[in-house]
């Protein structure tokens, strides 16, 4: 077996990557094993199904797939697998994410593939959502993102109250 993997992110253009920086940041902070691919569902299948059986093969156990417009990958990567695909709409064409929303929440029954916002809260949301599908430590990692987050927001909070609403523009 190679370097054994948890996550598999797929995205369907080099061009998404700025777009899931932070989700790929938030996986590397908690050491989480993980892939990346730019594959795409129409483009370059055959790759797609070889990449997918590898990342498998390897002990991957939930698969994150962020595209736009159409939004077909983390569709046909969910037919291809029984692993939970976690899709991620992005923001793309004249339509702004709108139908690849549309295209990864409307699977037909027995494709489940679970769906996040759109764009980098969405990327992020579901790197924290295969944390909590693969259990374990990585819940107590999740605890803690969740406890920063929260801390931010309090700090926010006190220098608001301290210092006024310019404090917080500054």
């Amino acid at each position: 077996m190679a370097d054994a993997i948890l996550v598999s992110f797929f995205m369907g253009s080099a061009n998404d990557l700025k777009t899931v920086q932070k989700a790929l940041e938030l996986m590397e902070k908690w050491q989480l094993p993980f892939r990346v691919h730019t594959l795409s569902a129409h483009r370059t299948a055959d790759a797609l199904d070889a990449t997918l059986k590898k990342d498998i093969d390897d002990g991957c156990r939930v698969i994150l797939a962020a595209a736009g417009m159409a939004a077909h990958l983390p569709g046909v990567i969910a037919s291809r697998t029984v692993l939970p695909v976690i899709g991620i709409p992005l923001s793309s064409g004249s339509l702004q994410g709108i139908d690849a929303l549309y295209s990864i929440v409307q699977m037909p029954a027995g494709i489940p593939v679970a769906t996040m916002a759109l764009d980098s809260a969405g990327a992020q949301n579901a790197v924290i959502f295969a944390a909590q599908i693969l259990g374990g430590i990585w819940h107590d990692k999740v605890q803690t993102e969740r406890a920063e987050r929260a801390a931010q927001v309090l700090a926010s909070e006190q220098k608001l109250q301290q210092h006024g609403f310019r404090s917080l523009l500054a």
